[in-house]
């Protein structure tokens, strides 16, 4: 899809670790589900309508999985001699700990790139550490296949791995915060974190249960995938304002989220290129938290919520740059309402189906009465179209899009942006599914998938990149195309393969062009990869598993460029499976006049630093796209704004993607 405008803004709510709550003039925006392990040709176009274009190509590769160096030695570990093994782990080590009980221990030694030290169970529920695992600053270690009774702390720490672990904790669960420097590419995958959260109403809101958060983090190129989080105040969650740093290219897919007291993906403090796919939400106070985002973009796609109940999606705090694709919301109160008491801008809206029906108080909270949409504080950049409405219950359909307000599907398409949109209820779905008026106790998983002939078949809008598989006459609202297999949501079990996604690549931009960091991690190929083999389990025998979906990327120009995506999950017993996932997604940022130069291994596509050739501009606003830097995972490719021609806001920067050459490691 064409890359979004973002106009150089700030926000005055409060401060901010990086940035000073300001941002660039640029286009920005990613590519998604690109193969791993694969080299692309990107082609950037940018149209101005009033005469002019010009045409830049750069190359990008997705990146690997992590894993264990080929030439590994392992060295067995049992409790007694924990202390010993770790002090004097080298790079290149498997530390394998046997069964047992162990106590809460310090990393203090470094893996190496292609070297990681790996800590790594013999089996996940007979290797219990009793407390937390503490890996501040560290670089390439990683932590997998073990019980951790506490919570893993890793500030400061880049390109580490939590991976197929069991996190059982009373306060938080995996964190990682700035330490002695900004955390970069940590790679979060196939995980059960667990907290002790309860899902009755004196613990919901932000005013109730505070025992921490499920998986929170800062910096740039993070993939937190296929994971499990339960029982926390925000399952999943960026950090906040003056504890954010350069939260740019990270990718939150696939997890499966339930009981969150406040938020079950809070993505406060995003600054750019942030994105929140495929993820399934059920029995959360809020959905997806925006308050507020710095210019954008930041992706919420083919999200999946059932029985949340304050907003699907709370744009608080002067959010800029939004953007809300083929998500499903089921829900008691407004089907969309979101209640910011300040003005929230640049909002992109499509193919999302939100349902609603008379609603209550909770947590303090009130969540409306059944409007369809309730969104007074949407200001007029922001754009609405192809969604579907309902209101169960209520022989309502009505609600305000800033101060219009319609009471009826005709005033709504007459009087609003939403020109396309349709009107639905629960026959929509192919299941029997029960609207969640009473939300206790929590719910189960429901099917949301559609029914064939629905009102939501056929009624969505083309975005090229993102939906243009769609079976039928035009792509389905929400988050399912019919026929479509569904994603994985949650941790991968072994021998399935499952499809990751990969990592992003972040960095800062801006003025001095100080260039995106390593992109994120790719998606792991299964906890243990495919069965692999014989035909019927693995497909052909000796290719891998099934590879991860190589995640997201963005780099925010410079000189440096992102290590990209993820590459082909390694197989099971045979390297079974499949062998190639579906890539990620990528992004661009502008940055100094001086873009890229570098090229990143990762699932997602370029940053072109700066903005398109020709169209000036100074540094300050993205200089020319003359670099080349590739990210990770899966993503997009943004081209910094600038003077002249460049800074209209009508401009279109189309891109073209071509496979240049497969190299699967």
């Amino acid at each position: 899809m064409a890359l979004f405008r973002v106009p150089a803004g700030s926000n005055d709510t409060g401060s901010f670790g990086s940035g000073n709550g300001q941002w660039s003039n640029k286009h920005s925006g990613s590519l998604f589900d690109l193969d791993p392990g694969t080299s692309y040709e990107i082609e950037l176009t940018l149209t101005d309508p009033d005469g002019g274009s010009t045409t830049q190509t750069t190359t990008a590769a997705t990146r690997p999985i992590p894993q264990a160096a080929a030439t590994a030695t392992t060295k067995a570990v049992t409790p007694a001699n924990l202390s010993t093994m770790l002090s004097g782990a080298a790079p290149g080590d498997i530390l394998l700990m046997g069964a047992g009980n162990y106590p809460a221990f310090t990393v203090s030694r470094s893996g190496s790139d292609g070297k990681p030290i790996v800590l790594r169970g013999a089996s996940v529920d007979g290797v219990v550490i009793q407390g937390r695992v503490t890996m501040d600053d560290q670089k390439y270690v990683y932590l997998e296949n073990v019980t951790v009774q506490g919570d893993v702390r890793m500030h400061g720490a880049s390109n580490m791995v939590v991976r197929g672990c069991h996190i059982q904790s009373t306060a938080g669960g995996i964190d990682f915060e700035i330490g002695n420097a900004v955390p970069r590419n940590n790679y979060i995958v196939d995980n059960d974190v667990v907290g002790a959260a309860n899902w009755i109403d004196s613990q919901l809101s932000t005013d109730g249960f505070n025992g921490g958060e499920g998986i929170q983090f800062t910096g740039s190129g993070h993939v937190v995938c296929f994971n499990h989080v339960k029982g926390f105040r925000d399952n999943i969650s960026l950090m906040e304002y003056e504890e954010g740093y350069e939260q740019v290219s990270i990718d939150i897919c696939n997890n499966d989220i339930e009981e969150a007291t406040d938020d079950a993906v809070e993505a406060d403090s995003a600054m750019g290129n942030v994105r929140v796919m495929r993820n399934r939400v059920r029995n959360c106070f809020d959905g997806m938290s925006s308050q507020p985002n710095l210019g954008g973009p930041t992706y919420y796609i083919q999200n999946v919520m059932y029985n949340v109940l304050y907003s699907p999606f709370k744009f608080h705090n002067g959010t800029v740059g939004d953007v809300v694709l083929h998500n499903t919301v089921v829900k008691c109160g407004d089907a969309f309402g979101c209640y910011a008491g300040a003005t929230w801008s640049r909002a992109f809206f499509r193919d999302n189906l939100f349902i609603g029906g008379p609603g209550g108080t909770y947590g303090g909270y009130g969540n409306g009465s059944g409007n369809v949409l309730d969104l007074a504080d949407a200001d007029a950049t922001c754009s609405f179209d192809y969604d579907g409405l309902g209101s169960i219950g209520t022989n309502t359909f009505a609600g305000k899009i800033g101060a219009t307000r319609f009471t009826s599907l005709a005033t709504l398409q007459a009087n609003t942006t939403e020109v396309h949109a349709v009107q639905v209820d629960m026959s929509v779905f192919a299941d029997t599914v029960p609207f969640p008026s009473n939300p206790y106790p929590p719910k189960p998983v429901v099917d949301l998938r559609l029914a064939a002939g629905s009102a939501a078949i056929d009624k969505g809008v083309v975005l090229v990149g993102l939906n243009d598989g769609f079976a039928g006459a035009a792509p389905d609202l929400g988050a399912y195309e019919l026929g479509a297999t569904p994603p994985v949501y949650g941790p991968r079990t072994a021998g399935t393969g499952g499809t990751g996604t990969g990592g992003a690549s972040g960095g800062s931009g801006g003025t001095s062009g100080a260039g995106g960091a390593s992109g994120g991690s790719g998606g792991a190929g299964g906890t243990s990869g495919g069965t692999g083999g014989s035909a019927g389990t693995g497909g052909r025998s000796g290719t891998g598993g099934r590879s991860g979906t190589g995640g997201n990327a963005a780099v925010t120009g410079g000189n440096t460029a992102g290590t990209g995506g993820n590459a082909a999950g390694t197989g099971g017993s045979a390297t079974g499976g499949n062998a190639t996932g579906t890539g990620g997604n990528a992004a661009v940022t502008g940055g100094s006049a001086t873009g890229g130069n570098a090229t990143g291994t990762g699932g997602n596509v370029a940053d072109t630093g700066g903005s398109a050739a020709g169209t000036g501009g100074d540094s300050s606003e993205g200089g020319t796209a003359t670099g080349q830097a590739a990210s990770g995972g899966c993503g997009c490719s943004q081209s910094g704004g600038g003077g002249g021609a460049a800074s209209l806001a009508l401009i279109v920067l189309m891109l073209v993607v071509r496979r240049a050459r497969c190299a699967r490691r």
